[in-house]
């Protein structure tokens, strides 16, 4: 069969989806990157906001117009809507969250065994999804009670994957697909509540137990850390930052910098302790890039909450991040609070948080001009015979463009950077480094 895969929302849905795809291929199935080519389309869907869910919704959809033959949809949204799913056009399954790892498997009617006897080397996905990183799922679930979030009632109680099965994930997305002859020299470890692995376990692990142990027992080039909620870390776990391997970048949710709104909100944080914890991370990683995320506009926010929010974030200095409009999402406890926002509000609170997150940003990758600096390149465009245009991260999450004389997708180089625009860094290759 020929498989075209798609997915909307966060990392640990692009991990699944990565998954999929080492399965199908190795199944004898061809993956494809037109939904046009293919008999079967699986769409992972996300809920956490009113926008993923109408994106979800808008890719099964295209799916289905562009004349897939039966298309399969799991995830968030369409777990917690499965009769709304099922109704869309050429839809024939829908998965529930709670199954999805054995997708591939009650698919293709095999054994639970069949992927288990080695690990199964990475695949790209064709098209847009070709990347250089791997996103590795090492937990899923979350034990959190937002009252905003809507991924607790989707994905059900945290779980954590073993050691040895993440290891086995990292050696497969380094060893060489066959068609691109690269290996990923990034990888990504994600989850629902990323900072909860191990926990479950009948010998309580902590994340900094995993990270050492991938660090220890693989050369991976580069290592990196999805979202981690901020009371789950203390100043120990930034010593990891010795090794210069883990990527400089820490994204930690705020949700807001009121203390008020956080309580309502049921995070386990206050704006001191947030604080407190940013300045330990820096000071044991100076260059650590913290990003976070707002939300803008939740149920019983005042100008007074609202302010303190706004000062906070100045304050933080943070290197990025993203502010979402309050959506209120069915079933969850802040959907039935009073004081709703009004919207046109919470866009006009969205707008100058963003700015401001704007501001710190540039500020911080300014601070970078004149350095040398390592570029992992990801999206690469021939410009003639002699020059590339390219674009990377380095690994404390800047985006860097430039003109380079050979096709480095995938690979990792020195440039120094040397100017700041509205895209990002632009920097130009160290003399010598590049043949």
């Amino acid at each position: 069969m020929k498989i075209f895969l798609d997915t909307v929302g966060c990392r640990l849905n692009q991990s699944e989806i990565e998954t999929y795809a080492r399965q199908f291929h190795a199944a004898g199935h061809t993956l494809v990157a037109d939904p046009a080519e293919a008999d079967l389309a699986v769409i992972n869907t996300c809920a956490v906001t009113s926008s993923a869910a109408s994106d979800s919704r808008q890719k099964i959809r295209q799916a289905g117009r562009s004349g897939s033959k039966e298309i399969v949809v799991t995830g968030c949204w369409s777990s917690l809507s499965p009769e709304a799913a099922s109704a869309l056009p050429q839809v024939r399954r829908v998965v529930p969250n709670a199954v999805k790892d054995r997708l591939v498997l009650d698919l293709l009617d095999l054994p639970a065994e069949t992927f288990d006897l080695e690990p199964i080397a990475r695949q790209p996905i064709p098209g847009a999804r070709l990347r250089t990183r791997a996103f590795i799922k090492v937990q899923d679930g979350c034990d959190n009670r937002c009252t905003f979030c809507v991924t607790t009632l989707a994905r059900g109680q945290g779980r954590s994957r073993t050691v040895g099965e993440i290891l086995a994930d990292v050696q497969a997305a380094m060893r060489c697909d066959p068609d691109t002859l690269a290996g990923a020299q990034e990888i990504v470890l994600t989850g629902v509540h990323l900072g909860s692995w191990g926990q479950d376990f009948s010998s309580s692990m902590h994340l900094r137990h995993l990270v050492e142990t991938i660090l220890r027992e693989t050369d991976v080039p580069r290592m990196r850390l999805s979202s981690l909620e901020p009371w789950d870390l203390d100043e120990s776990f930034f010593s990891l930052w010795d090794n210069p391997r883990l990527c400089r970048h820490l994204h930690l949710p705020l949700q807001s910098g009121c203390g008020a709104t956080l309580r309502r909100m049921a995070r386990k944080t206050t704006p001191q302790t947030f604080a407190r914890l940013v300045a330990s991370a820096r000071a044991a990683c100076p260059d650590l890039a913290i990003t976070t995320d707002i939300i803008a506009g939740f149920p019983g926010e005042t100008e007074a909450e609202f302010a303190e929010t706004l000062d906070f974030v100045r304050k933080m200095n943070f290197a990025g991040g993203h502010v979402f409009t309050y959506s209120a999402r069915p079933g969850t406890a802040a959907a039935r609070m009073p004081d709703q926002v009004a919207y046109p509000l919470r866009k006009e609170r969205n707008a100058r948080l963003h700015a401001d997150l704007v501001v710190s940003s540039a500020r911080y990758q300014t601070q970078f001009l004149g350095q040398v600096v390592e570029v992992l390149w990801e999206n690469v465009s021939e410009l003639g015979p002699r020059f590339w245009q390219m674009s990377g991260l380095t690994d404390n999450y800047l985006r860097v463009h430039t003109l380079a004389p050979a096709h480095l997708w995938n690979q990792i180089t020195p440039v120094k950077i040397m100017r700041h625009t509205s895209r990002g860094l632009c920097g130009e290759f160290v003399v010598d480094d590049v043949n």
